[in-house]
């Protein structure tokens, strides 16, 4: 059950089952793809248990006598380049990501598929509702990469990083995990450092020029990214700690 001091955040979101017109996207969710890819609909139910019901018994990604390994979360995949990566150079750790648009989500998976990922899986859900997903202390290291700005009109009741979803985060992952978050917009990254310092996250490193700080060689540039390097818009980035 959602808090009710929690529930102010929630968003509703449309039910694929129910989608009058379908395509390739909605359908690959539950059909083609339903071993590595959840419906809003389907996801709710394994809330605590992804490593032992999915990732460790799954025919398809697991192997039921191997330990739990550390489970990390993308949120807002795009269209997976980060994911596919970040899932091909750690095969020791598991990867869930999420994002809302069906496009982008089902390219995602395809993508991390075609690269040989056997420890990756995808949700579409919407972020502010994240407490149906994962119980306390159940995630590791996580992602937030370029989120919508909602700085035009400004809408920051509608951004990610902000105190409701961050404590939400902070409950979800085990100590010592880290959430890195990147934006090209100066505007949210100000709003949203403003917001970190109510939560009870560690600052570990911040940069309002990240491809000039001592990160960049640490840094994987996203599709995203590479689009506002070209225009040389400066990349600002965060990286937490829960301790």
């Amino acid at each position: 059950m959602v808090p009710e001091s929690k529930k102010n955040h929630r968003r509703v979101i449309s039910r694929t089952s129910t989608l009058p017109n379908q395509n390739e996207y909605t359908l690959a969710l539950d059909r083609e793809l339903s071993h590595v890819a959840f419906s809003e609909e389907r996801a709710g139910q394994w809330k605590g248990l992804w490593q032992t019901e999915i990732f460790r018994a799954s025919q398809h990604l697991g192997d039921v006598n191997r330990p739990a390994r550390p489970l990390d979360l993308e949120i807002g995949t795009g269209n997976g380049t980060f994911f596919a990566a970040q899932a091909k150079r750690f095969p020791e750790r598991d990867l869930i990501g999420i994002e809302l648009k069906y496009k982008p989500l089902i390219q995602t998976i395809r993508r991390a598929l075609r690269d040989g990922a056997e420890n990756a899986i995808v949700i579409r859900y919407h972020a502010f509702n994240i407490e149906d997903l994962f119980a306390p202390n159940e995630l590791n290291d996580i992602y937030i990469h370029f989120p919508d700005p909602w700085v035009a009109p400004r809408k920051p009741k509608n951004r990610v990083v902000g105190q409701p979803i961050l404590d939400s985060l902070f409950e979800m992952q085990k100590s010592g995990s880290a959430l890195n978050f990147k934006t090209d917009s100066r505007e949210y990254f100000l709003w949203a450092m403003d917001e970190i310092r109510k939560t009870k996250y560690l600052i570990e490193f911040e940069t309002m020029n990240l491809h000039q700080s001592l990160w960049r060689e640490k840094n994987f540039e996203t599709a995203f990214e590479k689009i506002f390097l070209k225009k040389n818009i400066e990349i600002n980035f965060v990286r937490l700690i829960k301790p």
